[in-house]
């Protein structure tokens, strides 16, 4: 059993526990996930099954997208809904230019601190154990992308004005390493009167989306009936890969983690180029390994990453 599912992960569940689950019911060790969701958080959870865990490693760089819920006037110890209260704000007024404004100064290459509540591991430790212990320890600023930050909707008593407990939902497009409680809390900080993460969903992750997801519930009722139609095939994953197909006599070869040559493809979509990485398939279509495009003496393409059969 080998592909890709993408799992609706409820919130309340951790990352690792979908993946336990998943574990005990496809009754495979071979499971993990692509990019952590926290358990308050739910949506999209990319999950690769077999063969395709291999694939990992290239699919931690995903850029996300959330939608995120945003409640003004009050910041937390965590950023999220499920902190202590550390700051409260509660006469103001804030015009939709203002809060376009504050928006914006958080599109492009911005700087984040890591928020004590994520799973970032210093002196031994992940930083929420050693919250959780009353420990803080100084973090260091990372450097993230947001590429597109909107407002979808409004909820507030006021017409036109943000006031206390005002509640923000906003899409978020960002690179991969981005806290969007962090964000949700910075905005507050730019606006004075703080913030915290009050929902999250991850919608996108790389090529993925809702569209073609599952419930955990959904993926149990499919496996009852022998239907693995969940299982997305690995080559999903890296969408704008070529896909080179090899001839019989070279699968051997492949296999062994031995270089081929143009002269074993049977089918090239494209025009490769040197230091390009390609998956090699069979005449099929099942995918036998991943390869880098390389020059030794002419071009050649070495296996990087080989998929065992099965």
């Amino acid at each position: 059993m080998n592909g890709i599912i993408n799992v609706i992960k409820p919130m309340g569940m951790s990352s690792h526990q979908v993946v336990a689950h998943l574990r005990r019911l496809l009754k495979t060790r071979r499971v993990g996930h692509a990019g952590t969701l926290d358990p308050g958080a739910g949506g999209l959870l990319t999950v690769c099954v077999g063969q395709a865990t291999k694939l990992m490693p290239f699919m931690v760089e995903y850029d996300k997208a959330y939608v995120a819920e945003m409640t003004v006037g009050l910041s937390t110890s965590t950023q999220d809904a499920a902190g202590e209260t550390e700051k409260l704000t509660m006469d103001f007024q804030i015009t939709p230019s203002q809060l376009a404004e504050a928006l914006a100064a958080f599109r492009g290459e911005i700087q984040q601190i890591p928020p004590m509540a994520s799973a970032i591991r210093m002196k031994g430790k992940r930083l929420y154990e050693l919250s959780r212990e009353g420990v803080t320890v100084e973090r260091k600023p990372r450097n993230v992308r947001i590429s597109t930050i909107h407002v979808n909707k409004v909820w507030n008593e006021h017409e036109d004005l943000l006031t206390f407990g005002s509640r923000v939902l906003l899409y978020v497009e960002c690179s991969k390493g981005t806290y969007i409680r962090t964000l949700c809390h910075d905005i507050g900080e730019k606006l004075g009167v703080g913030a915290h993460m009050s929902f999250l969903s991850r919608v996108r992750s790389g090529p993925f989306d809702l569209g073609d997801s599952f419930t955990l519930e959904e993926i149990a009722d499919l496996v009852s009936t022998g239907d693995l139609s969940f299982l997305l095939p690995m080559t999903r994953a890296l969408p704008d890969w070529a896909q080179v197909k090899i001839s019989p006599i070279a699968e051997e070869r492949v296999r062994n983690g031995n270089p081929v040559t143009p002269e074993d493809f049977v089918d090239v979509p494209r025009k490769l180029d040197v230091d390009e990485q390609v998956f090699l398939l069979d005449v099929t279509g099942s995918v036998l390994a991943i390869g880098q495009i390389r020059r030794a003496g002419g071009l050649i393409c070495q296996p990087i990453r080989v998929f065992m059969e099965g």
